[in-house]
């Protein structure tokens, strides 16, 4: 059976393999996001951030012709005026982002999967899947209710503040497409693209 190697620290993308019962194991990646060109339009910037997350992974050591799979991701949010939201630096910063959103928002999320293999001392890479998918969402968390939504879930780690998962759902007020993707990994997409690869033993 094999395992995937999540570069990732992402709580929700961690949630959503274990649910789908797709076995994995956390890497490191030291990607510095802000050297990527953040004037590029959503789905660009969203995608090569997930190939530059793959350049910066620490792998592992391993026997010569050992093959792996490895899996990096991105997720960001654009507000109805065409800003680009990240993660938020401050809790002032992520309310703000929050008011921008209450009138809709574009989740575009993107993940770089690689068969990698480890032969003549170094990792190549087999195969590459890169997967953007986009949907849209309102999110209405209501003045009073900010700093309580603040205090019950990790919106301060995500793209936009929005955090579908848990206390965060009873402010979803509508969506249209994946809501995987909203949440950090479009698990459909992804199902099918380690099947394309050669991960599942079938």
């Amino acid at each position: 059976m094999n395992i995937l190697l999540l570069a990732s620290q992402s709580g929700s993308r961690r949630t959503l393999l274990s649910e789908a019962e797709i076995p994995f194991v956390q890497l490191d990646q030291y990607a510095d996001e802000k050297a990527c060109d953040w004037t590029l339009p959503l789905s660009q910037l969203v995608t090569s951030l997930a190939k530059y997350k793959m350049e910066q992974v620490i792998m592992p050591s391993v026997m010569e012709g050992k093959e792996l799979f490895v899996l990096t991701a991105d997720t960001l949010t654009e507000s109805l005026d065409g800003t680009i939201l990240g993660k938020p630096e401050s809790r002032e910063h992520a309310k703000a982002m929050l008011q921008q959103v209450r009138a809709g928002a574009r989740v575009g999320t993107a993940f770089c999967l690689e068969k990698k293999i480890y032969r003549f001392e170094k990792w190549q890479t087999i195969e590459q899947i890169v997967t953007y998918v986009e949907a849209q969402c309102i999110f209405d968390v209501p003045e009073h209710g900010i700093d309580a939504y603040f205090d019950t879930t990790q919106a301060l780690s995500c793209s936009g503040s929005i955090m579908l998962d848990g206390y965060g759902a009873q402010f979803l007020k509508s969506i249209n497409g994946s809501y995987t993707t909203i949440l950090g990994l479009p698990i459909c997409e992804l199902r099918k693209a380690l099947e394309k690869i050669g991960f599942f033993d079938f």
